[in-house]
């Protein structure tokens, strides 16, 4: 059954986005217009609301039953299954083609559109999940559900500034979202802010501002920044895969320093 109804352009991109971001069957409630999909970026924090809130809530309510390693790793799983393992995979794309030796920009893109992973990328991942598993292992279960739902928002928010910096590195025929070279104007901006900030903010007051949020605001853009500056120099523009990549370790960076805070202090 489908929702049919007259409907304002927001709506139609707020839908849009989650159907791109997730593989949850909502095309079957209603199926937005084509053109809302250029605007996804603009609501990713948001879709992190729904993956880092179910995340957390597996990571928390799942210590309550099993030993604590396996409810990190259930976590883990359903964000993968939730989005199909759609950053993962960039992820690994992402190393193949900055690893690679080419140096030409169109022979990195082929790289990276290659749907075969090799051993950068298999290894990369690998290693990326094993740090993502200790953060958050480091942390007792309340912390590490609150901390995986105020980063998820926080650092899409973050991952997708690289829109704003850098131009599209494919023409828009080649995109599978057609984000193109699309700015992001004043009234998006600020949903986007809203979006990444408020359950950072939120985070932040629960534990008393006893937490470095001055690091966990600053190390995740510190950490942008420099992978803008490799992109910057291999590839000199931005592809999807970028901007799932760069989520993931961004993500990491935050999870790096929430657990050193987390050390310090008694939760």
């Amino acid at each position: 059954m489908r929702i049919s109804i007259n409907n304002s352009k927001w709506y139609d991109e707020l839908w849009a986005a989650f159907i791109y971001f997730t593989q949850l069957p909502l095309r079957r409630i209603y199926q937005p217009q084509k053109d809302s999909f250029k605007a996804v970026i603009e609501y990713w924090p948001l879709t992190g609301w729904l993956t880092g809130g179910l995340m957390a809530i597996t990571l928390y309510f799942s210590s309550m039953f099993f030993p604590y390693a396996v409810a990190v790793l259930l976590a883990i799983a359903i964000r993968m299954l939730l989005t199909g393992g759609l950053y993962e995979v960039g992820f690994a794309h992402f190393l193949d083609g900055f690893s690679s030796e080419a140096r030409n920009k169109q022979r990195i893109l082929e790289t990276m559109k290659d749907p075969h992973t090799n051993i950068y990328g298999v290894f990369g991942l690998i290693i990326y999940i094993i740090f993502l598993f200790f953060t958050l292992y480091s942390m007792s279960p309340r912390f590490a559900a609150l901390t995986i739902f105020a980063a998820d928002p926080y650092c899409k928010m973050v991952a997708s500034q690289i829109t704003q910096m850098l131009p599209y590195a494919q023409t828009e025929q080649e995109s599978n979202i057609k984000v193109g070279n699309r700015k992001i104007n004043l009234k998006s901006g600020i949903s986007l802010l809203l979006q990444g900030m408020l359950p950072l903010i939120i985070y932040m007051w629960l534990f008393n501002w006893q937490l470095r949020w001055d690091l966990l605001i600053f190390v995740p853009c510190l950490t942008m920044y420099f992978l803008y500056l490799l992109i910057l120099n291999r590839l000199k523009g931005y592809t999807e895969i970028c901007c799932w990549a760069l989520f993931l370790l961004i993500e990491l960076s935050f999870y790096l320093v929430a657990s050193t805070t987390f050390t310090n202090m008694t939760v």
